[in-house]
């Protein structure tokens, strides 16, 4: 359901699809059904991305771009401005350098990394928060996080390092079916050369020393080989860019990692426990 509030709160891309959609479709002496008709979209969907009731999905834009577009690129242009102003307003800031990094490396501690999420996985952990969203809003927000993945395959390649606790592991969302496909999609991505995935035991706290103890973090190097640290917690986030606390950060991961079980062994477990959730 398209939500009246959307039209005062809307982003200015989102405003900008929603006026050349409206202008390129009455120049063209269309109406918003007969747009809807050649775009698999109904009339009442079509007012609702006019109006900035309910901005477009990636998949309208792609139609759009077919059905108005004449081949300019002008929708395809602004898929990823309208995706950019989905996401969660912490995370707005961050995505753009991700989505640049030369290098990522995070620690996660309670879910799977969202840049490693499947589409199911993800769903099932966004709409199953609190306070509980619409589900358009769970719906955009799994489409911007699915979006993300685009960092695996970018040219120049990005290497992304992931160190996971084991807990996180063993800890399903949605469903043990969801879980387990999950766990292999996990093992997919680790397998490629860019990717290093590792998992932190359940028993490191054994051994005496715990480097993670203090929670997750990502740390990233931009195209300018600027070093920045990335935290949030509780719909709260921090960008640091001060060279001596990401210093001490960067420092606190290297331990983290080498206390970890190593990509091979790490590997193995999550495939192991992959086949534990049949």
């Amino acid at each position: 359901m398209a939500r009246a509030q959307n039209k005062h709160t809307a982003g200015s891309a989102t405003r900008y699809v929603a006026g050349m959609a409206r202008k390129l479709r009455e120049k063209q002496g269309l109406s918003q059904r007969e747009l809807g008709e050649r775009t698999g979209f109904t009339a009442a969907a079509i007012s609702a991305m006019e109006t900035c009731a309910q901005p477009a999905s990636d998949q309208m834009l792609i139609a759009l771009e077919a059905a108005l577009g004449g081949g300019l690129g002008l929708f395809e242009d602004a898929r990823e401005f309208v995706r950019l102003e989905k996401y969660p307003v912490q995370f707005k800031n961050f995505v753009p350098l991700e989505q640049a990094a030369l290098t990522m490396s995070s620690y996660e501690t309670f879910v799977i990394n969202g840049l490693f999420q499947t589409e199911r996985y993800a769903r099932a952990l966004i709409g199953g928060g609190y306070p509980p969203l619409e589900e358009e809003r769970v719906e955009e927000l799994v489409e911007a996080r699915l979006a993300r993945r685009a960092l695996f395959d970018r040219v120049p390649v990005a290497l992304v390092e992931l160190v996971v606790e084991e807990a996180v592991l063993r800890r399903p969302f949605g469903s043990r079916e969801i879980m387990r496909e999950q766990l292999l999609y996990l093992t997919e991505l680790g397998e490629r050369r860019n990717v290093t995935l590792q998992v932190l035991p359940l028993e490191r706290g054994i051994r005496g020393d715990h480097a993670g103890a203090r929670g997750g973090m990502t740390l990233i190097e931009t195209p300018s080989h600027d070093h920045l640290l990335y935290m949030e917690i509780q719909d709260e986030s921090l960008l640091i860019s001060e060279p001596e606390k990401v210093s001490s950060r960067a420092q606190q991961y290297a331990k983290i990692r080498a206390q970890a079980l190593d990509p091979d062994q790490s590997l193995t477990l999550i495939e192991r426990l992959a086949g534990e959730e049949q």
